[in-house]
């Protein structure tokens, strides 16, 4: 009882803290209010791979290919494209009378400065360059070409990748600004248009409707096609205590949550008045540092995985059965298109015994492993506690060290020894886009040499990486795919905890949520 008078009290403290509007005002602006999953810090999708810049690039930028809800590349601000039969000449048109927000002309000198930023940061676009030496070059206003040296598989799929740092076009005086440090100006021709003066850091983001915005003709499908927004005002309100979050939502008092904490999804679902939905695939990654003992040693990552149960990992964090995978044997995400078990048979079926025999045979004689527990989400918290008791089930001696997200996040990107304030193992979650290939997948895609906390090296998957990269035929393209997957359980730069989905939850008057896709809160589909 105590609890749910608390979060009517701060339900309706947030309805004044935020200033909600009167149904007069409501009528003159049709507004969808929604629930972030986190606080705005960084406007510029171009510089981080949060996903809550992520969301904030949807809604103002647009990009020259969109992925339709079968995962395949559309012409989004392109209009018509060519390709040499050799796949080393490559023509783009822009489609005429696309603006920026601010009126002005997207020109084909802003995509090419564009392409060229993202292809500094991105792992497919430094993979382009690496492999094909690629060259971006506007021809007039309209017309870019893409000269490559060498053929490159994924050129489309590049340009339309939706997730990690997705090709967003801005103007060439923005994108030719440093990378070094994220944009402060917002400029995009996307739907909406960012509300800097209503903007309040920590607890509400405003857009409204982008009046320049052009729509394609092509009915919205997944991140392609019309975008056309039927709201002229959203507003992303940042509501970290999850009982005010749901208490207003249920009053209507805000129209969607992005991401339902777990132990609210199935009260939810007895709801009339809420409609909840699949967020997506997501997979749990159990990361070890590869720089110091005992997981520089394979035989001792695999010996951990031999021991990790995924459904005991899913059901601990929270997630109900039916929205959760039992055993999922790719790295790639069950259900994705990349989806193989090559390599996998040996360490589908969780077997105790047989991992202290690996563990014996791979020589560890009780080293401590310093376990990162963060102590404010609480499904990491879930997946690190699994973690500890795993390692611990086979025979290892854990040291559990619990701070909050922010503080791990510093701490894992120390190289230093455990015992002098680095760390053995932590254990984060990633988004379908983000696992899904030998490139968009992080640890995946981490070559040697690379600065991603755990330090994975393996030069055998390297190469197969860069084969399967360049080769342009499908049926040897699933071949490389496959010997890279079998060799990631071989190197294993990380183990999966398993793969479940997060949910959203709308209420029952907005229309439009079943076109919702990837669990993405892509709002131009949405209207009430």
């Amino acid at each position: 009882m105590q609890r749910r008078t608390l979060a009517a009290v701060a339900a309706l403290a947030l309805g004044a803290t935020l200033g909600l509007a009167s149904p007069a005002a409501l009528a003159q602006n049709k507004t969808l209010r929604v629930v972030a999953h986190a606080d705005v810090k960084i406007l510029d999708p171009s510089f981080t791979t949060a996903y809550i810049s992520r969301n904030f690039g949807y809604m103002v930028y647009d990009m020259p290919f969109g992925l339709d809800a079968k995962g395949q590349p559309k012409p989004q601000m392109v209009d018509k494209y060519t390709s040499s039969k050799d796949g080393k000449q490559w023509s783009f048109t822009l489609r005429p009378n696309l603006k920026f927000a601010d009126g002005s002309p997207v020109r084909a000198a802003d995509v090419v400065a564009s392409m060229q930023r993202w292809t500094s940061k991105d792992s497919m676009g430094r993979a382009m360059t690496a492999l094909s030496a690629a060259e971006w070059k506007a021809v007039d206003d309209k017309t870019f070409t893409l000269s490559l040296k060498e053929p490159f598989g994924m050129v489309l799929e590049a340009m339309s990748k939706p997730s990690g740092y997705p090709p967003v076009v801005m103007p060439e005086r923005m994108a030719k600004l440093p990378t070094t440090t994220p944009i402060a100006e917002v400029m995009g021709s996307g739907p909406f248009m960012f509300k800097r003066d209503e903007w309040v850091p920590g607890n509400k983001v405003v857009f409204v409707r982008n009046p320049h915005y052009v729509p394609r003709t092509d009915a919205p499908n997944g991140l392609a096609g019309s975008k056309k927004p039927s709201f002229d005002r959203v507003e992303w309100l940042y509501i970290p205590d999850a009982n005010s979050a749901v208490a207003a939502l249920r009053k209507g008092e805000v129209d969607l949550i992005e991401q339902v904490p777990p132990d609210f999804i199935n009260p939810l679902r007895a709801d009339p008045n809420v409609k909840l939905l699949p967020s997506g695939s997501w997979q749990g990654f159990i990361v070890m540092n590869q720089l110091h003992p005992p997981f520089n040693n394979p035989k001792v990552r695999q010996a951990v995985l031999k021991a990790v149960d995924q459904d005991k990992f899913m059901a601990a964090m929270g997630y109900p059965k039916d929205l959760r995978v039992t055993n999922c044997a790719t790295f790639f995400i069950c259900g994705s298109r990349n989806e193989t078990t090559a390599g996998a048979e040996p360490w589908r079926t969780p077997d105790v015994a047989k991992a202290k025999q690996l563990l014996a045979e791979a020589g560890y004689k009780g080293e401590k492993v310093v376990l990162l527990v963060p102590s404010d989400i609480t499904y990491l918290n879930a997946e690190a506690l699994m973690a500890a008791q795993t390692m611990r089930n086979i025979g290892m001696n854990v040291d559990m060290q619990t701070s909050d997200w922010a503080t791990i996040g510093a701490r894992r990107a120390k190289r230093d020894a455990p015992d002098k304030g680095g760390w053995n193992m932590y254990v984060t979650v990633a988004g379908s886009f983000d696992a899904d290939s030998p490139v968009t997948n992080a640890y995946l895609s981490a070559a040697c040499g690379t600065s991603l906390p755990g330090w994975p090296c393996d030069k055998p998957l390297d190469e197969l990486r860069t084969a399967w990269l360049k080769e342009t035929d499908a049926g040897k393209r699933k071949q490389l795919l496959d010997q890279f997957h079998a060799r990631a359980f071989e190197a294993l730069p990380y183990i999966s905890a398993g793969q479940y989905s997060p949910a959203m939850a709308v209420r029952a008057e907005v229309k439009g949520a079943e076109k919702l896709w990837g669990g993405l809160p892509l709002v131009w589909n949405l209207d009430k």
